[in-house]
């Protein structure tokens, strides 16, 4: 697949291909509608020849080539499975676009520090796992690092100690090696009900960027449990405004992940329950 994608990615191979796609054409015959000499034209389509695309038939002196199509509908196979892929994710692209629109916003009010504060915002999720299998996923350290970043990035460190003055923390990566990194304290603890802490968002420089003050609740539902998530910011400085308009998007996509994250680790820990079952039995 790479070397056909590489043969016509060529613009002359390409307009090549299209014209012996109409019919068998020679070498000649070819040179002649590309405008090119007739040594390039040969080069370009020993390269096409290669890849499997065109056939030569040597007929007396003369070379006439011709078109395989079996190599262009895997390459169209493959780029219709492209498109439909994308087409599936369509989502993340516009999630892209949602927070760039929302930078845009909030740049246009950033225009002194505070200017975010006390803005509040609030989640709720359902969770189809037990209340206390909800909590652990906080309150463990190696369960929380398995949901608690945005997509493509790395957690690096993460701690909620679930105990009043217990240790707040989040630091993960991006791909280019970036760190970004979250400090603070636990102010409440009632497991499995209630979890309240803090986290102040660093800068490259470790100056408070701006803090989040987070109430998090957690009740029996009929079939699991109800996650309730309440969030308000101060501190808030100027060059906080990609965290300030990634918040919305970005605890959404977290949440997803937990959710997902919670709902395999549930429907895991039932199969080995029932597996236990049938070898007792």
């Amino acid at each position: 697949m790479d070397q056909i994608a590489s043969a016509l990615g060529d613009g002359a191979r390409w307009r090549i291909v299209e014209l012996l796609a109409e019919r068998p054409r020679s070498v000649g015959e070819l040179a002649e509608l590309t405008g090119l000499r007739q040594p390039q034209t040969t080069k370009h389509l020993q390269t096409l020849a290669r890849a499997g695309l065109v056939a030569v038939f040597p007929l007396g002196q003369r070379r006439v080539y011709a078109v395989e199509t079996a190599p262009l509908g895997e390459l169209a196979g493959r780029l219709r499975e492209l498109v439909e892929a994308a087409e599936a994710h369509e989502g993340e692209r516009d999630v892209i676009a949602r927070y760039r629109a929302a930078i845009e916003a909030e740049s246009a009010v950033a225009e002194r520090d505070r200017w975010a504060d006390d803005r509040a915002f609030s989640f709720e999720r359902v969770l189809t796992a037990p209340r206390d299998a909800v909590w652990r996923h906080w309150a463990d350290p190696g369960l929380l690092a398995s949901w608690w970043a945005p997509p493509s990035m790395t957690v690096t460190d993460c701690s909620l100690e679930p105990k009043p003055g217990g240790r707040a923390v989040l630091e993960y990566r991006d791909a280019e090696g970036r760190k970004y990194r979250s400090e603070g304290r636990v102010r409440a603890a009632k497991e499995p009900e209630h979890l309240v802490f803090d986290l102040s968002v660093l800068d490259s420089a470790g100056a408070v960027s701006f803090s989040g003050h987070y109430d998090l609740a957690f009740a029996e539902v009929p079939g699991g449990t109800r996650l309730r998530l309440g969030l308000r910011i101060t501190e808030t400085t100027v060059e906080a405004v990609p965290y300030i308009a990634g918040i919305e998007t970005g605890w959404g996509q977290v949440l997803d992940n937990f959710a997902d994250v919670v709902g395999k680790s549930q429907r895991a820990a039932e199969a080995a329950h029932d597996e236990e079952e049938e070898v007792q039995a």
